[in-house]
């Protein structure tokens, strides 16, 4: 198992050297194009590979439970209903944040335009800002509400 961590470290390690050296010199990739694609290719099957491995072999040692972890678990299994409990009370937050997220976009783009044009104008527009952020925290305190009631 171990040498499948070693296997994607080395492989992450070899893209973030790579990218950092060809961001600092742009010249050097026209004299290694040769061996870029195959390099780079050959890093990512690694890297997914690792990703299948660790996945298959980690598994054992996943699911292994001790006698001691299953006896504390026998005490706190969790039902299907408690589940569903646990799901609905983070569908508010989801909400809330796409709600934001749809409303932040034409407000911050308004908002540049309209700083741009009088720039006396910031605090209105980060007020309203703060008015469609607020969507989220409202999301967020309803999921702590219902939280504390399961």
């Amino acid at each position: 198992m171990y040498w499948l961590v070693a296997l994607l470290s080395l492989a992450i390690l070899g893209l973030i050297v790579s990218g950092i050296l060809l961001e600092l010199r742009p010249s050097l990739a026209v004299r290694i194009r040769p061996w870029y694609r195959p390099a780079l290719g050959t890093q990512l099957v690694a890297f997914v590979g690792a990703q299948f491995g660790l996945l298959l072999l980690g598994m054992q040692d996943a699911f292994a439970v001790t006698e001691t972890a299953a006896a504390a678990g026998a005490a706190t299994e969790m039902s299907t209903g408690m589940g569903l409990a646990i799901i609905g009370a983070g569908i508010p937050t989801g909400l809330s944040t796409i709600g934001a997220g749809i409303a932040v976009g034409p407000i911050g783009a308004a908002s540049l335009a309209a700083i741009t044009e009088k720039p006396e104008i910031l605090g209105r527009t980060l007020i309203y800002l703060g008015l469609a952020e607020g969507i989220a925290i409202y999301g967020l305190v309803i999921s702590i509400l219902l939280l504390n009631k399961i």
